[in-house]
C-alpha cells in the first residue's frame, strides 16, 4: 500500500512511498496532526543519491516492527534536502549543535511546533559501534515525551534560541588585498604536497577555494599558489574520483589520494568543476585542463540533460544495490573488450591489474605521467593518446549496457543556474555553437517552465514546477542567465536576471547585511534561515553578491552594488577567519577590490576581424568582466558605440582605452589592465 508520499514528484520521496511507515511530506497536514494528537514528530531528511539513506531505508523504514513504533508514537515526515534546502539548513544546524557533526540521513525529533529537541544521523537496526539501535532510540524518545515533557520543552527552547542566533553577520570589516592574501595563505596551510588538495581523507574537490586561489595567484604572480592549484587540479582529474571513461566527477574521495570515490555524481559539483577547469585553462594555457572541462560538459550533455533542456540533479552511487559496480572493471574484462595490444596499453596507463586497486576490482585512474608510461611501453605519447581515445569509446559502449545507477530527474533552479553559467563560459571560451545551443535551451527552460512570470519555483519534474524558490535559486538563475546573455546576447536573459536581482534586494535582504535564504513571504518556519557558508555548494549569499556586482555594472544599478558590498563586508571578517568555508565569497571580494573589465565588441558578427577579437576574450583569463557584443545600445557599456565598424572597447576603473581592431592590441589592453590592478 502506498503512503502519502505517492503523490510527490521527488524521486527520493517516491523511493519511500511504499514503506510501511505512515510518511507525510513536509506541510501543514503533518504539523496539525502532531499538534492535535500531541505527538512528537520524527523528521527524516536525505536525498536520492545518498548511500546511507538507502541503507537506513532497507534496515528500518521497510521494517514492519520499526514502522509500527513510528506509526503509533510519532508523526513521521520525510524531506528531500535538495527540494527543501531551507528546512535542511535549519535542522542541520540543530543536529550539529546536538552531536557536533552532521550529514545524511538526518534523523530529527521535533515537538509539534517543529522545534527540535533531539537528533542524529544514521541509526542502525541493532546496537553497534557505540550507536544504540533505532528502535531503542524511538522507544526512549516516546517515553520521554510522555513522562519528562518539561525537560523536552527546555531542550527545544535552548536549541531554538541557538539556531535563531547562528550565522548572524560579524562586525563589518573593510576588505583589503592584504586580508585576501592572508586568507589565501591560511587555505594553503593544509595543502597536501603529495596528493594535492587540502587535509586528509575524505577529500572533497575544493572547487571554490581553488577558484579564489587562482584569482589571487593571477593578481600576485605567486608561484607557490600556482603550484598548489595546478598540482591539485591534475591530481583530481587523474584520480578515480574522476570518471576516466565517461567524464564527470564523483562526489568525493574516501582516501587522501583521490583514488576511491563515493560514486554518486552531483550536478552542482560538475557545474563548479567544469567552470574551474575551463578557467584554469584560460589562466595556465594547459590543454589538459581544457580537455577535462570539455569532458565534464560532455557527460552532462549525454547523461544529465532532460528533453526540455533542464539539467537533472544526481546519479546514484549504487547500481544493483552495490556501490560503484557500474564504474569498476576487472583486467580480464578490459583485455577481452580491447584485445591484447590496446588492452595492455590501457591497463598500463590506467592502473588496471589482476589483483585490482580497490576491493579486488579496478577503478581506472592515472597515477603515472602518461609520457613516462608511453616511453616504458615503447610508443610515442601521440600513439598512446590515440589508443586511449579509441579504448575509452569501446569501454563506454560496453559500460552503457550495464544496469545504470538511479538518476534523480528532478530539475533544481539554482543548480541549473550554476551549470548554465559553466556552459555559457565554455561557449565563449571554445567558440562552440553546440554549447550555445545547450545554453539557449536551458535558459529558455528556466524562464518559461520554472517561473510564473515573476516568482521562481525551485523544483521541476514530470511537467510540474513546484515549491517556492529560495535565495540559492534566485541568485543561481540570475547568475546563469547573466552568463547566458554574454554567450548569446539574447537580451531577455539579462533583463530577467535584472528582475531576479530586484527580487533578491526587495524580498531577501537582511537589514543587518546579507540575505536570508527565504523570501519575506515564504512559509513561516521556526526561524528564518541564513546560510553564509560555501560548503558543498556556494551559499545563496555568495552567488547573490557575485551577480549583483555584475548587474550593477551592466545597468549602472547603484542599489545592487551597495547591497552586494554591504553583504560582503558584513561577512568578510568571518570569511577571513575560516577561509576554506568561504571560497566563493572571497572570490567576489577580489572583484570588489579590483577593477572589472568592461568589454564591448561592435560591428558585423560574421567575418574574420570580429571572430579574432572574440577569440581573444575567450582565450584570456578574465575573472572579473562583463561582455557585450551585439546591439544593446541602451546599456551603459554600449552607449555611443553601436556602429558598423568592427572594434573592441575596454574600460576599467572608470577609464576607457582607445578602441582597437587589432586582436593583439586587445590582448595587451586586457592583460596590461590586469597587471595594473596587482
Amino acid at each position: 500500500m502506498a503512503n502519502r508520499l505517492a503523490d510527490e514528484t521527488s524521486p527520493y520521496l517516491l523511493q519511500h512511498a511504499h514503506n510501511p511507515v505512515d510518511w507525510y511530506p513536509w506541510g501543514p497536514e503533518a504539523l496539525e496532526r502532531a499538534r492535535k494528537e500531541d505527538k512528537p514528530i520524527f523528521l527524516s531528511i536525505g536525498y536520492s543519491a545518498c548511500h546511507w539513506c538507502h541503507v537506513m531505508e532497507r534496515e528500518s523504514f521497510e521494517s514492519e516492527e520499526t514502522a509500527e513504533i513510528l506509526n503509533r508514537e510519532f508523526v513521521s515526515i520525510k524531506v528531500d534536502r535538495e527540494e527543501r534546502p531551507d528546512i535542511d539548513s535549519i535542522y542541520m544546524q540543530a543536529v550539529q549543535l546536538l552531536t557536533g557533526h552532521g550529514g545524511w540521513p538526518m534523523s530529527m525529533f521535533l515537538n509539534p511546533e517543529g522545534v527540535p529537541f533531539y537528533g542524529g544521523t544514521y541509526f542502525p537496526p541493532e546496537a553497534r559501534h557505540g550507536l544504540p539501535s533505532f528502535q531503542t532510540i524511538l522507544m526512549h524518545i516516546a517515553d520521554a515525551y510522555k513522562t519528562r515533557k518539561s525537560e523536552i520543552d527546555r531542550a527545544a527552547a535552548e536549541i531554538r534560541s541557538s539556531i535563531s542566533t547562528a550565522n548572524q553577520p560579524s562586525t563589518a570589516t573593510t576588505l583589503t588585498h592584504d586580508l585576501l592574501e592572508r586568507s589565501a595563505m591560511k587555505m594553503v596551510g593544509s595543502f597536501d604536497p603529495t596528493n594535492g588538495g587540502f587535509g586528509g581523507a575524505p577529500k572533497f574537490p575544493p572547487s571554490m577555494s581553488l577558484d579564489f586561489l587562482m584569482q589571487v595567484a593571477h593578481r600576485t604572480k605567486d608561484k607557490h599558489l600556482r603550484h598548489v592549484i595546478t598540482f591539485t587540479l591534475r591530481k583530481m582529474a587523474n584520480g578515480g574520483i574522476y570518471d576516466q571513461i565517461g567524464g564527470g566527477f564523483h562526489r568525493y574521495s574516501v582516501d587522501q589520494r583521490w583514488l576511491a570515490p563515493h560514486f554518486e555524481k552531483m550536478l552542482y559539483d560538475n557545474a563548479l568543476l567544469a567552470r574551474l577547469y575551463l578557467r584554469a585553462w584560460q589562466w595556465s594555457k594547459d590543454p589538459f585542463f581544457a580537455r577535462i572541462a570539455r569532458e565534464i560538459l560532455g557527460f552532462v550533455q549525454r547523461e544529465m540533460t532532460s528533453p526540455e533542456g533542464g539539467f537533472y540533479s544526481t546519479l546514484d552511487a549504487d547500481s544493483e544495490g552495490v556501490e560503484g559496480k557500474f564504474y569498476v572493471w576487472s583486467r580480464a574484462e578490459i583485455m577481452e573488450i580491447l584485445g591484447e595490444e590496446e588492452g595492455r596499453f590501457f591497463c598500463a596507463l590506467f592502473d588496471i591489474s589482476e589483483e585490482g586497486n580497490w576491493e579486488e576490482t579496478n577503478i581506472p585512474n592515472v597515477p603515472k605521467d602518461p609520457a613516462e608510461v608511453a616511453a616504458t611501453l615503447g610508443v610515442s605519447s601521440e600513439k598512446l593518446t590515440e589508443i586511449v581515445i579509441r579504448a575509452k569509446c569501446k569501454l563506454y559502449g560496453v559500460r552503457a549496457k550495464r544496469i545504470w545507477p538511479g538518476r534523480d530527474e528532478k530539475i533544481l533552479a539554482g543548480w541549473n543556474g550554476w551549470m548554465l553559467a559553466a556552459f555559457s563560459d565554455a561557449a565563449i571560451a571554445f567558440d562552440s555553437a553546440d554549447y550555445r545551443e545547450v545554453v539557449t535551451r536551458n535558459a529558455d527552460f528556466l524562464i518559461s517552465a520554472m517561473s510564473d512570470g515573476k516568482k521562481l519555483f525551485r523544483s521541476y519534474k514530470d511537467g510540474r514546477a513546484r515549491i517556492a524558490a529560495v535565495l540559492e535559486d534566485y541568485a543561481g538563475v540570475a547568475w546563469g542567465l547573466t552568463a547566458a546573455f554574454e554567450a548569446t546576447q539574447e537580451r531577455r536573459y539579462l533583463d530577467r536576471a535584472r528582475e531576479l536581482c530586484g527580487e533578491i534586494v526587495t524580498r531577501f535582504a537582511d537589514e543587518k547585511g546579507g540575505f536570508f535564504d527565504t523570501a519575506i513571504d515564504h512559509e513561516t518556519l521556526i526561524t528564518r534561515p541564513k546560510d553564509l557558508f560555501d560548503n558543498a555548494t556556494p551559499s545563496g549569499n555568495s552567488v547573490a553578491v557575485d551577480v549583483l556586482l555584475r548587474l550593477a555594472l551592466y545597468f549602472g544599478e547603484e542599489t545592487f552594488h551597495r547591497e552586494a558590498v554591504r553583504a560582503l563586508e558584513s561577512t568578510g571578517l568571518l570569511a577571513h577567519r575560516h577561509p576554506s568555508a568561504f571560497g566563493f565569497l572571497l572570490g567576489t571580494a577580489e572583484w570588489v577590490l579590483g577593477s572589472p573589465r568592461e568589454i564591448a565588441i561592435t560591428g558585423p558578427e560574421q567575418g574574420q576581424s570580429f571572430n579574432a577579437l572574440m577569440r581573444v576574450v575567450g582565450d584570456e583569463f578574465l575573472p572579473h568582466r562583463i561582455f557585450v557584443w551585439r546591439g544593446n545600445s541602451d546599456l551603459p557599456l554600449m552607449e555611443g558605440r553601436v556602429g558598423v565598424d568592427v572594434a573592441a572597447y575596454v574600460c576599467s576603473g572608470y577609464v576607457c582605452q582607445a578602441p582597437t581592431k587589432d586582436p593583439e592590441t586587445l590582448r595587451t589592453l586586457l592583460t596590461s589592465i590586469s597587471a595594473a590592478q596587482r
